[in-house]
């Protein structure tokens, strides 16, 4: 069994993901072409928020919860995300239409500050606007891993708390949860 397959976040492989078209910017490219910059402040700091989001049958599975914890991790941060709710909703559906995707489909809308005059932490070295990536593909869950269900291990990393980190915010830094997940897998 591989990684993928023992992964509870593994997936059937689809070969129509080959040929999905990524939303970066307003703008539209095949994966493998899709692309932000080294000093973009999510590739360099972790610093954005994130959604995952289901099509089912042609409905977006709980958008308005989505949306609410996005704007919120967004304010809580101080990211202006330059769209509106209906602005971040057209992204979204967007890219669905673009792939021409009606269901099965798992979509990660990623937000970062953007690009950087150099990679530090200060808020105000940002040159430009944030950056926003929409990722759509076919994803089925693993048949065989619902069957045989899924082992439970507590690792020894613990969260951070929520004096030091908001843990209800989707942020791109997920470094200790990483550490847990490789814990685990070993």
């Amino acid at each position: 069994m591989t990684g993928e397959q023992s992964s509870a976040q593994g997936y059937q492989k689809d070969e129509r993901n080959d040929r999905v078209l990524v939303h970066v910017n307003g703008e539209y490219f095949p994966r493998d072409k899709a692309m932000v910059s080294v000093f973009d402040a999510g590739f360099a700091l972790g610093d954005g928020v994130w959604e995952g989001l289901r099509l089912v049958k042609g409905k977006l599975i709980s958008l308005d919860a989505h949306l609410d914890r996005l704007f919120e991790g967004a304010r809580m941060i101080d990211l202006d995300i330059g769209l509106d709710r209906a602005g971040v909703t057209k992204v979204v559906t967007d890219t669905l239409a673009k792939n021409g995707m009606t269901d099965g489909a798992h979509i990660r809308l990623m937000i970062t500050r953007g690009t950087k005059k150099t990679p530090n932490q200060d808020p105000r070295f940002v040159i430009g606007p944030p950056t926003i990536v929409c990722v759509a593909e076919y994803k089925s869950p693993l048949p065989e891993a619902k069957a045989r269900g899924y082992t439970l291990f507590t690792s020894t990393f613990r969260t951070t708390g929520s004096d030091q980190f908001d843990l209800r915010l989707n942020s791109h830094s997920r470094l200790n949860l990483i550490q847990a997940l490789i814990q685990a897998i070993k």
